[in-house]
């Protein structure tokens, strides 16, 4: 039974090898010229305004996690509306408490006004 896993076990040292590799082959031959030019901070063509750790505020990662669920939610629908006519009416009433749950999810951060700005 051990047999049967040698070609996924070369497969995963083959990758490796293959990532690996070029990533080396760059560090080891590429030219090491440091100066005070190269070695500074870029950031938009200009010098930085503040100190990179900055906080954030917290409605942008609200917003972050908003965008993520409902990116997923197209996510599932894509496959969902391709094999609709296969999985019939026990599919559509899924997907419909899967959207009904995202709405009231998205419902209560609306009323919540994690959405406003100010």
């Amino acid at each position: 039974m051990v047999e049967s896993y040698l070609p996924v076990l070369v497969f995963i040292v083959l990758a490796m090898l293959i990532g690996v590799a070029p990533l080396a082959a760059g560090f080891i031959l590429a030219p090491r010229r440091p100066d005070h030019e190269k070695l500074t901070p870029y950031e938009c063509g200009f010098e930085a305004f503040e100190d990179s750790r900055m906080q954030f505020d917290v409605r942008y990662y609200l917003v972050a996690i908003l965008f993520i669920i409902f990116d997923l939610e197209i996510a599932f629908l894509f496959p969902w509306a391709i094999v609709l006519d296969d999985i019939g009416l026990f599919g559509f009433g899924a997907m419909a408490i899967f959207i009904g749950v995202l709405l009231v999810g998205f419902l209560y951060e609306w009323k919540k006004g994690a959405l406003e700005w100010e």
